[in-house]
């Protein structure tokens, strides 16, 4: 049975609200993923959190009394609160009724199976979570594989990121590298290495993709490093027609992704 917690002082309330800073992420190697939704998308991926937090409504839904019993059936806690007391986890004002706090895979590139998805998309120096979670989201609509973060990236489990996955956090693999380290692993095998750059005159529409393509996205404001290009095997950029000669980072990681798909049918 869920046991209860009343107060705001509970250590398993402390546990979980810290998990909203790094370091408590790094530490415990736990994060946190909120709304039956993205905890749906965790279940059907087989994954279960070890500690499971709700108000009375949030496990009134089937699908959130399936969770819990899951959760409570592999060894996990269980805990009914208030609906304060889940804002105070969450450090949201509305938040859902329904929280996990799951174990972080690994994310070395060993853990990567290259042969697994004929797309994956690889992230450099990006800074802003929301964009990172976006592109998971992309991934997972692609068929992509997962994403590889290179440098210094966002955390792909803070909050933010896993909010803007919509679960899709839980449905691709994630891995973390620095560039050399990248590289080495990409040419130890197959692998189409595609860059976005301004740099080239290749359109994306006409560009020629091979399997398994790794598309390579870079920073936000400052886009590639030069270096970074030169390893390429292909270089594509999209044509601009207003004023603007650059798309957000997730939304050309988009439009590009989805391009490589279709180029292969």
């Amino acid at each position: 049975m869920p046991r209860t917690i009343t107060s705001f002082g509970n250590d398993t309330v402390k546990l979980i609200r810290s998990l909203r800073d790094r370091k408590a992420r790094r530490e415990t190697g736990l994060f946190l993923a909120e709304g039956l939704r993205i905890l749906t998308e965790a279940r059907d991926s087989g994954l279960l959190p070890e500690i499971i937090a709700f108000a009375p409504a949030g496990a009134a839904h089937p699908l959130a009394a399936e969770i819990i019993a899951a959760t409570e059936a592999a060894g996990g806690d269980a805990i009914e609160t208030t609906p304060d007391i889940l804002a105070k986890m969450s450090g949201k004002d509305n938040p859902g009724l329904i929280l996990g706090a799951y174990r972080q895979p690994a994310t070395d590139l060993a853990a990567i199976d290259r042969s697994a998805a004929p797309l994956w998309i690889v992230a450099q120096a990006l800074r802003d979570p929301g964009n990172l979670g976006t592109i998971l989201r992309t991934g997972d609509a692609t068929g992509a594989g997962g994403l590889i973060l290179i440098d210094d990236c966002a955390d792909p489990y803070s909050v933010e990121a896993v909010r803007a996955s919509m679960g899709a956090v839980f449905t691709q693999a994630v891995g973390t590298a620095t560039w050399d380290e990248f590289v080495a692993w990409l040419r130890a095998g197959p692998g189409q290495l595609v860059g976005t750059s301004l740099r080239t005159d290749s359109d994306y529409l006409d560009a020629t993709y091979e399997a398994p393509c790794f598309l390579l996205i870079g920073n936000e404001s400052r886009g590639l490093p030069a270096d970074y290009e030169n390893e390429c095997d292909l270089r594509v950029k999209m044509p601009m027609l207003g004023r603007a000669d650059s798309l957000n980072a997730a939304v050309a990681a988009a439009v590009i992704a989805f391009q490589v798909r279709a180029s292969w049918r």
